[in-house]
């Protein structure tokens, strides 16, 4: 006896099937790794990744923006037709009286900036 058995042949057939199949995807396989390891840190040179502390500034900088608009509305309704605020104490003080949106209990400091900068305007 030789110690062969009658289905190490196809065991060897498999094997070279599956060494065929490796030869085939290992290309791939190693680019695919490759990409995933570059990919994050050449996108991150080029500034094309946006992260999410500049998703919540752009969406905090839109939501100043807009109830610096409802601010100056108010205290534009609020003043006498015509009236020109060319004193920054006074732009600001009429800002900090109407930038407190409602359901807040204080104004935020941005939206009287904001306020206060639209109504020199």
């Amino acid at each position: 006896m030789s110690g062969f058995k009658a289905n190490d042949g196809a065991a060897l057939g498999m094997r070279a099937t599956a060494a065929a199949k490796w030869a085939e995807w290992k290309p791939m396989v190693i680019g695919a790794a490759v990409g995933l390891i570059a990919g994050p840190l050449i996108s991150s040179l080029a500034g094309f990744q946006v992260r999410t502390s500049t998703a919540d500034a752009a969406t905090q900088a839109g939501i100043v923006a807009q109830q610096a608009s409802f601010c100056v509305e108010r205290a534009r309704a609020g003043m006498a037709p015509g009236t020109v605020l060319s004193d920054w104490q006074a732009r600001n003080t009429l800002a900090t009286k109407y930038a407190v949106m409602p359901g807040a209990t204080a104004p935020n400091s941005e939206v009287i900036y904001a306020c206060a900068s639209k109504l020199a305007a």
